[in-house]
């Protein structure tokens, strides 16, 4: 009886000890063993619009939960739109097939993923207020993304500004990240076109932490021309939109050294979905300004929801270079499409220098 347990014990730390990874064909490194990254996440509305395409939104961040270690991932940033209506019941199957309520649970179902392990800032876009698309402030992001879901928040989490019902919320919120390279930085979540007093509440923020590299991250910003938004034309107000923001929040402060985007998109090929520009502050400082969105990387408006493209930023150890790398764990998935996992134009993959 012993030799049998011993011959069954072998047997299965064989087993465990043989047992593989899975295989990725293509798995991204780091350019310097000292570095650090964060990963930008494009509008996911057309992921989750459609119940066919949610499985692709939860791939990526599955994969990013997969990739904390190896690519040292500090924090996943979101560019808004979560959903395709923030508030709709019947849908109309061409703009999706889900409800607003569904949308919602398959957003907050792919961050969990996430959850307790790294902090992840989102920014709301157009499509996550009002019925269809900003006809007023209603947002459901704080019923599904409150303060208390992330334990990573309890560290990181350090500012929430006022909503439009005066009410604390992530829709405008400060994220604060220690590191060894480049000292404090500090993630500012603002609004889709906010209200002046976001405006006001986030200029406080900056000013506060005046010692931190400040990285501004709100829905929409500028053309894939890399022309900020003067106007839109949605219903909500009152709104301040891409130049208004530079104006009156971003070219006066000396420590906001980034902008991120998205909410541009065409059905054109990738330089006509992306755009990135610079410009100096009030301090004479150059401001990096970068749009990025994949909703229709596939070439359509209703078709898989952007084929998993998103935006490695890898923080160089000098402090001052951030590499940018545009990548697709889908396609990285397969031997078949491996070859297809990187974006390797110039407008795709880059070197951001931070004064």
């Amino acid at each position: 009886m012993k030799k049998i347990l011993l011959l069954l014990t072998a047997s299965l730390f064989s087993c465990i000890t043989n047992t593989k990874a899975q295989i990725y064909p293509v798995r991204p490194q780091l350019s310097d063993k000292h570095s650090f990254s964060m990963i930008l996440l494009p509008d996911p509305q057309s992921y989750n619009k459609f119940d066919a395409n949610q499985p692709l939104f939860e791939l990526q961040t599955a994969w990013i939960a997969n990739s904390i270690g190896p690519l040292n991932v500090k924090g996943v940033l979101c560019t808004g739109d979560l959903v395709e209506q923030n508030e709709i019941r019947i849908p109309d199957g061409v703009n999706g097939n889900q409800t607003s309520e569904e949308q919602w649970q398959a957003a907050s179902r792919a961050f969990e993923r996430l959850d307790n392990k790294i902090s992840y800032v989102i920014c709301t876009g157009n499509h996550d207020y009002g019925y269809e698309k900003a006809e007023n402030r209603l947002c459901r992001l704080p019923d599904y993304f409150p303060s208390e879901r992330n334990g990573c928040w309890k560290k990181s989490l350090v500012e929430a500004g006022l909503n439009y019902q005066g009410i604390p919320t992530l829709e405008n919120a400060a994220y604060e990240f220690e590191t060894d390279t480049w000292g404090k930085l500090l993630v500012i979540s603002l609004e889709f076109a906010p209200r002046n007093e976001a405006i006001e509440w986030a200029a406080k923020v900056a000013g506060k932490y005046k010692d931190h590299k400040v990285i501004l991250l709100t829905h929409s910003y500028m053309s894939p021309e890399a022309k900020r938004h003067v106007k839109e034309g949605y219903k909500i107000s009152p709104a301040n939109y891409g130049e208004a923001i530079w104006q009156k929040l971003v070219y006066p402060s000396s420590n906001i050294c980034m902008v991120i985007c998205g909410h541009e998109c065409e059905i054109a090929d990738y330089k006509d979905n992306v755009s990135f520009r610079t410009d100096k502050n009030s301090t004479g400082k150059n401001v990096a300004q970068m749009m990025f969105n994949a909703q229709t990387a596939d070439g359509q408006w209703h078709g898989n929801g952007g084929d998993c493209w998103l935006r490695i930023m890898e923080f160089m150890p000098d402090g001052r270079t951030i590499k940018i790398k545009t990548f697709s764990p889908l396609f990285a998935l397969s031997p078949l499409t491996s070859e297809k996992a990187w974006r390797t134009d110039s407008y795709d993959q880059f070197d951001i220098t931070i004064e």
